[in-house]
């Protein structure tokens, strides 16, 4: 095994800046493994949080990404959690095992403000993983710290999803793709909105009831409340912020619950407090989740056989042509293949 590596790197703010450097291999400290990564998967927060650190103080030089799977290939002394050759992924909150969650103090975030995946090693607490699944390569294992887990939070561990339930999913991202799956397998109506016919096409292939594109009616909460009979969903994802938010209120059934998870359009909501009392809707905060949930969550992938949709794959040199992709949009996730070439 060499003593070097290779690593991507910004030396300051800004994805512009991002070169692959070679930089000594790491070594384990107590408590810590060594893995060798083969597989890192992009959020859309990678692209936030190299732009401006997403509220968070970045060391650098800064490896971005959050989201990897590989393999141990060293212990740190005390370590009984892996063996060598364990595969793994990461967890994306350090700190947060399980229960209610943990301030943004004591419980940073890997990517950001904790220095990110896109290296041929890391050196990672070994509490900060858990196994991968059995089911999947490491491409599509990597997809699951963020995206999956998200889904997962929004409408089984924190949802309570149930069949014959009613779910809107927006876009066709990663965390949407997910919730799809997750939705249809569990007996649910799946309604998506998004930006062409075509991709709706590809989510009913998911398992999507319904499709609406949003560009042919933008106003897509009089199409949901259509669809339902007038009755509305039990449960929004709400991707979007901004004035999004106001459809979804006016989308959501009596009772029922949005969960507010992404920022694509503005990082500030628009919500009308008397339609949103009318309604009595539960508005929720989805941050990911704890290790203990990701550890249920890779055992519901290879029982329910769970396959993550990958858009792209890209070669370890290819990285900003990655994060291109990403801005573009994907229906999916995209993904890094590492390897030590």
């Amino acid at each position: 095994m060499s003593n070097t590596m290779k690593r991507w790197e910004i030396p300051s703010y800004g994805l512009d800046k991002l070169s692959l450097n070679t930089v000594e291999r790491p070594t384990p400290r107590a408590g810590e493994i060594l893995v060798e990564v083969d597989a890192v998967a992009l959020n859309y927060r990678d692209l936030v949080v190299a732009a401006d650190g997403m509220g968070a103080d970045l060391a650098f030089p800064f490896t971005p990404a959050s989201d990897m799977a590989g393999r141990v290939v060293a212990l740190g002394e005390g370590v009984t959690r892996f063996a060598v050759g364990d595969r793994v992924i990461s967890t994306y909150i350090a700190n947060w095992v399980d229960g209610a969650p943990l301030s943004w103090a004591d419980s940073p975030t890997q990517g950001g403000p904790i220095p990110g995946m896109l290296a041929q090693y890391v050196t990672t607490p070994a509490d900060w993983c858990v196994l991968a699944p059995k089911s999947l390569t490491p491409e599509q294992a990597s997809t699951l710290p963020v995206a999956a887990l998200t889904a997962w939070m929004a409408l089984v561990e924190e949802g309570d999803l149930h069949a014959g339930e009613t779910v809107v999913v927006q876009g066709t991202g990663g965390v949407s793709l997910f919730a799809i799956q997750i939705a249809a397998q569990s007996g649910a109506q799946v309604i998506v909105t998004t930006s062409s016919d075509e991709k709706i096409a590809q989510a009913k292939a998911l398992g999507a009831t319904h499709g609406i594109n949003r560009n042919t009616h933008p106003d897509w909460q009089e199409e949901v409340r259509r669809l339902t009979n007038g009755r509305g969903a039990e449960h929004i994802l709400e991707m979007a912020g901004g004035a999004n938010m106001r459809r979804s209120v006016q989308a959501v059934a009596p009772g029922g619950r949005i969960s507010v998870i992404g920022l694509l359009e503005s990082d500030e909501v628009t919500l009308p407090i008397m339609e949103m009392l009318g309604s009595r809707a539960s508005v929720v905060a989805i941050a990911v989740g704890p290790r203990r949930v990701l550890e249920d969550l890779v055992r519901a992938v290879d029982t329910r056989s769970m396959k993550p949709v990958i858009d792209a794959t890209y070669p370890f040199d290819q990285v900003p042509q990655a994060f291109e992709h990403l801005k573009r949009g994907a229906f999916g996730k995209v993904v890094v293949k590492v390897g030590q070439a």
